[in-house]
């Protein structure tokens, strides 16, 4: 990508679109554009057809998404499946109605069966039974890569699909019903540390396994990604390696000092049992996450700590 070029980030104030936005503006690129939801929503066909009729953006980030945790995903599928499927959908299509060079779209890990075999490869796609509590989600994802691909192959686009792990970081969602493990973990542990709670529960067994990237290290893969991979099929971003949820728990509340009692709840559910991703195709490319885990928590800990003085 030319430092001039123009950059459309869609979803820039989100965890992995501001992360993607400061990276861009770190090394230099200068014509980068983007929108709030209130000045366009990415649902409606006709306002994403203009946006790209008037700004005929050369490269686009697809970041943009409605993402949740176990309990919301639950809850709420059809909003997961409808919202994400329209956003997808809208912005693909009108990136090659308006010739884009080169989009990127943002998967998850959650695409891959249940049980797949660990660590997943690219392959294992579309091989297995989805996990039920957020199978609406990966569902409208891989319809995203699968239009990619199909876009790709009849109109000859450039439209890549890259699937990072679970993430953390700066600009996460920290709200206890609707956030994902490891910022709600943070919340929780700091609130019972303030209120002098003697425990915390957390839901499941704290046996499943999960890997754990940081924002800004996808942020990375992602430049990296955009200007050095070509291929048809997706790539995993991940860091190669994972932890149980009770050893994240015990970590966090290191890093936040909570003194108390980590009780587990095993009535609520686990998810998937482990999600390792292989990234030896990514690692081939010569990328590699930089940032480990715990002083990845140590720094999104200060960062929500930040939020609160505000």
């Amino acid at each position: 990508m030319d430092k001039h070029a123009k950059i459309y980030i869609a979803g820039h104030r989100g965890l992995v679109g501001s992360a993607i936005l400061h990276k861009l503006i770190h090394h230099s690129y200068t014509n980068i554009i983007y929108r709030t939801s209130q000045e366009l929503d990415l649902c409606n066909q006709d306002g994403v057809k203009n946006f790209f009729a008037a700004e005929e953006p050369e490269y686009v980030f697809v970041a943009a998404a409605k993402v949740g945790g176990i309990l919301e995903n639950h809850t709420y599928p059809a909003n997961f499946i409808y919202n994400n499927i329209m956003i997808q959908s809208n912005i693909i299509h009108a990136a090659y109605q308006y010739k884009v060079k080169k989009l990127l779209f943002l998967g998850s890990s959650c695409i891959y069966p249940r049980l797949a075999p660990q660590p997943i490869k690219e392959e294992y796609l579309l091989t297995g039974e989805l996990e039920d509590t957020n199978a609406s989600y990966a569902i409208a994802k891989i319809a995203g890569i699968k239009m990619c691909q199909g876009y790709n192959r009849q109109y000859g686009t450039n439209f890549i699909s890259i699937m990072p792990t679970n993430l953390y970081g700066p600009h996460d969602n920290f709200d206890l019903t609707s956030s994902h493990v490891l910022p709600a973990l943070i919340r929780k542990f700091h609130e019972a540390k303030i209120n002098h709670l003697p425990s915390v529960e957390i839901w499941g067994t704290g046996k499943p396994r999960r890997e754990f990237l940081h924002v800004d290290d996808l942020a990375d893969a992602c430049l990296f990604l955009m200007k050095e991979y070509e291929e048809n099929g997706p790539i995993n971003v991940g860091v190669g390696k994972d932890i149980s949820i009770r050893e994240l728990a015990k970590l966090i509340a290191t890093v936040v000092g909570y003194p108390g009692e980590i009780l587990y709840n095993p009535a609520m559910p686990d998810g998937t049992p482990r999600k390792l991703l292989d990234i030896s195709k990514l690692e081939a490319l010569g990328w590699n996450s930089k940032i480990k885990l715990q002083d990845g928590i140590n720094s999104t800990y200060h960062w929500y700590l930040n939020t609160l003085e505000v």
